[in-house]
């Protein structure tokens, strides 16, 4: 029993690994932002915490006083969730206001465009009389 909790600390460790070296690439790539990275590389971090220290899960939910260790997993990974769709909504919230402005400004200059093609156009249409020698 103790080589099969021993094999899926090994295969935690290596899926932990494996998963930072993804956000890594992804933030090299240019495809993840900074900001959002940290995140991620947080998690991963916790990830390998707890694959190293195997009681360090049901030393923490006795602390809490969570009588079944993975639920306690389920709760935080619920509250980091929660967390992180607030800030994505707050970015979303933002990108549609700047949009909408961006959009204004777009037609209000398409609009002052406009404008002066028809002057130009006007001007180009005005008869002059014929310049005569004298």
């Amino acid at each position: 029993m103790e080589s099969l909790s021993v094999t899926i600390q090994l295969i935690s460790l290596l899926g932990a690994t494996l998963f930072m070296i993804m956000i890594f690439r992804l933030i090299v790539r240019g495809r993840l932002r900074e900001e959002y990275s940290i995140v991620w590389i947080f998690c991963t971090f916790i990830l390998i915490f707890f694959a190293i220290w195997r009681k360090g899960l049901e030393k923490i939910s006795l602390l809490l006083g969570v009588y079944y260790p993975p639920s306690l997993i389920f709760l935080a990974a619920i509250f980091a969730i929660i967390v992180f769709l607030v800030h994505l909504s707050v970015v979303n919230s933002r990108l549609q206001n700047q949009i909408k402005d961006l959009s204004q400004e777009m037609a209000y200059l398409k609009q002052e465009v406009s404008h002066l093609r028809d002057q130009a156009t006007r001007a180009d249409a005005v008869p002059t009389e014929p310049v005569t020698a004298l």
